[in-house]
């Protein structure tokens, strides 16, 4: 009886000295992932861009009717059609975010995207991001992004 007490009181003492990690404001964390993505975009930063996507082979975007899955496949897409030598690429924003949290380690956000050339709006739409905490920060599992009609 007694060595049981002590594993028990040990136990708890573990666990109660185990670091945690603290819960933030899920809001403001994805919020600034957001605005440092696009300043990574706006850098021509492409691998500090993909950092906030999960890297592996399930990763999801879709657009345009198609998906398409795996990190660097997302990847090899952006360096092709944005990030190639030559590219111009326009300057990225996102505004009009709006996040749920489902558990204290996955959430939903929904924002819109505007792609500006100088003074005018080249493309913008809605998207959703389905993301999910990873050690101290927000990874994108899922992007499902839309373009507004012409």
């Amino acid at each position: 009886m007694r060595r049981t007490s002590c594993v028990v009181l040990i136990s708890i003492a573990i666990a109660c000295s185990a670091p945690k990690i603290p819960l933030g404001n899920p809001q403001q964390e994805i919020a600034a992932m957001l605005q440092r993505s696009a300043s990574d975009w706006n850098r021509g930063d492409l691998a500090g861009f993909m950092s906030d996507y999960a890297q592996d082979s399930l990763t999801s975007y879709m657009a345009g009717g198609h998906v398409q899955y795996g990190w660097q496949a997302l990847f090899d897409r952006y360096q092709k059609n944005y990030f190639a030598p030559g590219k111009s690429r326009d300057s990225l924003s996102f505004d009009e975010l709006r996040v749920r949290v489902l558990t204290p380690d996955f959430a939903y956000a929904t924002a819109r995207f505007k792609l500006s050339r100088r003074d005018s709006v080249v493309a913008s739409g809605p998207f959703t991001l389905v993301l999910q905490r990873q050690g101290d920060r927000w990874r994108i599992l899922h992007d499902h992004t839309s373009a507004d009609p012409k």
